[in-house]
C-alpha cells in the first residue's frame, strides 16, 4: 500500500463531476454511461483544483466544461457530493454527479500545457468504468451509482 501523505502537509482541494448520460429520457429504463478522461495511464472523471475563493461546485462545473468542451451539466440528483481520502501530495477531490448535456466531447488545448490535458475520453458502462478506474475513483463510481438508484 502506498504511503499516505503526512496529515501536517497542506491539503490541495479539487472538485469534479461524474458525468452521466442516458440514451433514453427515463433513467430507470436505460443503464447509465459515464464519461472518463485518460491522462497517460490514469483514468478519472473531469476534475481540477479550486481557484482561490472558488466554491467547490463552481470549480467542478468549470473544470468539466474546460476539460470536455461540454456546458450545461444538470444537477438532477442535487448537490450531494463524495470526497476522496487524501492522495498524492495531499490532494482531496470532491465529486458531484451530473447529467451531461448533449453534444460532442472535445479535448481542448490547455493554455498552461500547450497541449490537451487528457489523451483520450470514453463513454462507458459502469462495468467498463470499474475495469479502468483505480480503487479511489471506483469508490466515487459506486457512490454515483447509488445516487442514480435513489432517483432525482
Amino acid at each position: 500500500m502506498p504511503a499516505q501523505p503526512s496529515s501536517n502537509k497542506p491539503v490541495t482541494r479539487a472538485a469534479g463531476i461524474v458525468p452521466v448520460r442516458f440514451a433514453d429520457t427515463d433513467p430507470q429504463r436505460e443503464a447509465p454511461r459515464f464519461l472518463l478522461l485518460r491522462a497517460y495511464n490514469y483514468w478519472d472523471f473531469p476534475k481540477g483544483e479550486l481557484a482561490p475563493g472558488e466554491a467547490p461546485l463552481a470549480a467542478a462545473l468549470r473544470e468539466a466544461r474546460e476539460e470536455t468542451g461540454l456546458d450545461g451539466f444538470g444537477l438532477r440528483w442535487g448537490e450531494d457530493f463524495i470526497e476522496t481520502e487524501r492522495y498524492g501530495r495531499g490532494k482531496i477531490a470532491r465529486y458531484y454527479v451530473a447529467e451531461a448535456p448533449a453534444g460532442d466531447v472535445v479535448l481542448p488545448v490547455s493554455p498552461e500545457l500547450g497541449r490537451p490535458e487528457h489523451h483520450e475520453f470514453r463513454w462507458v458502462s459502469a462495468e467498463q468504468a470499474r475495469a479502468l478506474l483505480n480503487a479511489r475513483v471506483t469508490r466515487v463510481l459506486d457512490w454515483a451509482l447509488g445516487r442514480l438508484a435513489t432517483g432525482p
